[in-house]
């Protein structure tokens, strides 16, 4: 039987106190059951933000999507999970990955390093936290035992190796730095690759006892009747790729509300993603589609 869904919405406009409390509710009353924020310069800081947000609302888990392993010295990290997860009563779950802004390493005064460096990283901040948060003597604990539940996010086989030996829920970002692109810019995989890059991250996990749950953050939530126009919008992040792939990818739900929930089951049955993900700027558009999955 296929997992039910779940419904996340990433966070990433600062607000005043107020404004914030109230962005996290309207969140909850839409159907959200995990409430996000990313790990970028010029946005808030990750764990404060989920405390206000478990504390403004009653249902949703709250997240991290996702740390940046190299902003974060493990031992100090630890402390801040087991802070977060104590004062949210036991609703975290903490997302890492590599980081892919070099920019924003550099404006920290922090290394960036190669690609398998920065994997190196991630693997030694997985392999402190698991050792740091399960110790019975850690102080301070979480509430959620042994640990907070773990999401990995990335598409390379490195990362997807490590997801599927230590994460509860594996994350796949189905894009890539753009060649020659300012940084940070991405450029979409096509729907094949992301398929075999979760061919791939199944074949790493194939030994595990429980299988993780598999998610994917959507870029772009339109309704809209004329959804080839929105995907030859999309076509410069695209490269390569047909209107028809564009329209199949995951990336991108496009069209009424019954058509967006039917895009989703589709993707749910190929990839396996259940946990669904939008970004902030639609998290209005997307709030229907939950009600509509959940009632049919």
């Amino acid at each position: 039987m296929a997992r039910p869904f779940r419904f996340g919405v990433n966070l990433v406009t600062p607000e005043s106190g107020d404004g914030w409390r109230a962005k996290c509710r309207r969140a909850e009353a839409l159907g959200y059951d995990v409430l996000l924020v990313p790990d970028h310069l010029g946005t808030f800081a990750p764990f404060p933000a989920l405390v206000a947000a478990a504390e403004a609302t009653e249902r949703p888990r709250v997240g991290t999507f996702v740390l940046n392993a190299g902003f974060w010295n493990p031992a100090l990290l630890a402390r801040e999970v087991a802070t977060c997860d104590r004062l949210t009563g036991g609703r975290l779950e903490l997302g890492l990955g590599t980081g892919y802004v070099r920019s924003e390493h550099e404006r920290a005064g922090l290394p960036w390093g190669s690609p398998g460096e920065r994997v190196d990283r991630l693997e030694h901040t997985v392999a402190e936290l698991e050792r740091l948060l399960t110790d019975p003597e850690h102080a301070p604990a979480a509430e959620q035992r042994p640990r907070p539940p773990l999401l990995i996010g990335g598409n390379g086989d490195r990362v997807l190796r490590l997801a599927a030996r230590h994460a509860d829920i594996a994350a796949f970002t189905g894009a890539r730095q753009a060649p020659g692109a300012p940084d940070g810019a991405l450029h979409l995989v096509s729907p094949a690759e992301l398929e075999e890059r979760v061919a791939s991250y199944r074949r790493s996990a194939a030994g595990r006892r429980e299988p993780a749950e598999l998610n994917y953050l959507v870029q772009r939530v339109e309704a809209t009747r004329d959804r080839r126009a929105v995907a030859r919008e999309l076509a410069p992040y695209a490269p390569g790729m047909t209107e028809d792939d564009i329209l199949e990818h995951p990336a991108l739900l496009t069209g009424g509300v019954k058509e967006i929930a039917e895009q989703v089951r589709a993707h749910r049955e190929r990839y396996g993603f259940t946990y669904i993900c939008v970004l902030e700027p639609w998290m209005e558009a997307f709030g229907p589609v939950i009600e509509e999955l959940r009632s049919g």
